[in-house]
């Protein structure tokens, strides 16, 4: 199956790539089937289902409002995050809906069912969808599947493939470490280079460029805005933005701390997830709940250790550590998955964490043999987190979280740089340790929020 670097990095509000962009995409796609196939203009009502995790902690999530807006046709990458409260709002209050904002049903609170216990089949953040005549008759219904850093399949996909649809031909195809490693010796490439040149069969380079640092600019966008927006973040356990005050700090007279770049990465991923807690406008890398890894190392690598280079080389610096990035993505999700309702959160920091290792480990100058050993450790190390948010809300442990494994994706890359590649567990044997431990880590720990820390931390 053909993944691309923009399935890894889309650009998205939070504070969940599979509970607030999936469910939201499903619900436009759903409306945007009624439409395309005359069916619109007959529907009345339209009832909305979700099972398992999300029914769990959708409240938390953003779940709702995030269906009842994608039902009116809103995407995750340009939604108004400004208004997106006071619209939904909005809806509720007058009880109507504009269906793929073209047609006016009425809709009430409870059109939307969150199943707290039960689940679907085939995956834990299962949705159905259901419309209705005047009559009350069914006209459609379909069943929908958010496997994880916003994608999005439907029942038939479920069965035979979860992750995507797409039977491209690739001219340097990878389904694992070892054939990518393999291909770059083969080739002399660098995971990059593999990269790059799959994404030129969607792709021209230069629309891959620019596309690669419109993600980097939001990325920075998002770390800004989050070092300036004061404030408690939303949700009732009352969390203070951290950033701000630490930004503040940090920008006083240095001192002659050897140790102050650390707090500076803190900050990058305490800035980011910080933002995608309060749904503002984030880039999943890979998921949303993990959103502060990749864009805190990239910051750390450009304002750190990119110093002395040119505007233009910084930017081909930023390209190849995002395609790296994306590469070690691919295999986490084919091979394992980054949902943390699957496999806890070591699939959604975990993955991030060696996607950024990796990544960094390229642009530091490594070989392909030391990327692939950066992101095994930053995997490693990772294996058996679980997702157990505190309230169902992507703020403790989510935010530290984030910090931390920022910190260790830098460790890990500089461990691999000043070895020679050489290691004994491969990064293939470290996802599928994940991929095993997140089938045997029992449910209550995969972002249901009925255990670990979600049930030992008092909501106040």
């Amino acid at each position: 199956m053909a993944l691309s670097v923009f399935d890894l990095y889309s650009i998205g509000i939070g504070p969940s790539s599979s509970h607030t962009v999936g469910p939201m995409r499903a619900a436009r796609i759903f409306a945007e089937g009624l439409a395309d196939d005359g069916e619109l203009p007959r529907v009345a009502r339209v009832r909305a289902e979700l099972f398992g995790s999300l029914g769990a902690t959708g409240h938390g999530h953003g779940s709702v409002k995030a269906v009842i807006l994608g039902l009116e046709g809103d995407d995750p990458a340009t939604t108004d995050t400004s208004t997106y409260d006071d619209r939904v709002a909005a809806i509720l209050e007058r009880r109507e809906l504009v269906l793929a904002g073209a047609h006016r049903i009425r809709f009430e609170a409870d059109d939307v069912v969150m199943h707290r216990r039960r689940s679907l089949p085939a995956h834990p953040n299962g949705m159905v969808f259901t419309a209705y005549d005047a009559a009350g008759t069914e006209l459609r219904a379909r069943t929908y599947y958010s496997v994880g850093g916003g994608f999005v399949v439907d029942e038939d996909q479920a069965g035979a493939d979860r992750v995507v649809a797409d039977e491209t031909v690739l001219p340097y195809p990878f389904s694992t470490g070892g054939e990518l490693l393999a291909l770059c010796a083969r080739e002399g490439m660098s995971v990059s280079d593999v990269m790059l040149a799959n994404e030129l069969t969607w792709r021209e380079e230069s629309e891959i460029r620019a596309g690669l640092l419109k993600i980097w600019r939001v990325m920075a966008a998002c770390v800004e805005e989050g070092c300036h927006h004061e404030g408690v973040l939303p949700g009732g356990l009352k969390v203070p933005r951290r950033a701000p005050e630490l930004y503040a700090k940090l920008c006083r007279t240095g001192s002659d701390d050897p140790l102050d770049v650390i707090d500076w990465v803190n900050l990058f991923a305490l800035a980011v997830n910080e933002q995608n807690a309060s749904g503002g406008r984030i880039v999943t890398a890979p998921t949303n709940g993990a959103a502060g890894i990749v864009p805190a190392v990239l910051h750390y690598w450009v304002r750190f250790a990119a110093r002395g280079r040119t505007p233009e080389q910084v930017d081909d610096g930023i390209v190849r550590f995002l395609l790296t990035g994306a590469a070690i993505g691919i295999l986490a999700k084919m091979n394992a998955s980054i949902s943390g309702a699957e496999v806890g959160c070591q699939g959604e920091v975990g993955s991030a964490c060696a996607m950024a290792a990796g990544a960094l480990a390229e642009v530091l100058g490594g070989t392909p043999a030391q990327v692939e050993n950066a992101a095994e450790v930053g995997i490693e190390h990772n294996l058996g987190l679980t997702c157990d948010p505190v309230g169902g809300l992507v703020q403790i442990p989510c935010i530290e979280r984030n910090a931390i494994a920022s910190v260790k994706a830098i460790n890990a890359a500089r461990l691999a740089i000043h070895g020679n590649g050489s290691h004994k567990v491969s990064l293939d044997k470290a996802l599928k340790t994940m991929r095993e431990t997140g089938r045997d880590m029992k449910t209550k720990y995969k972002e249901t929020s009925r255990g670990g820390l979600a049930v030992n931390v008092i909501e106040c």
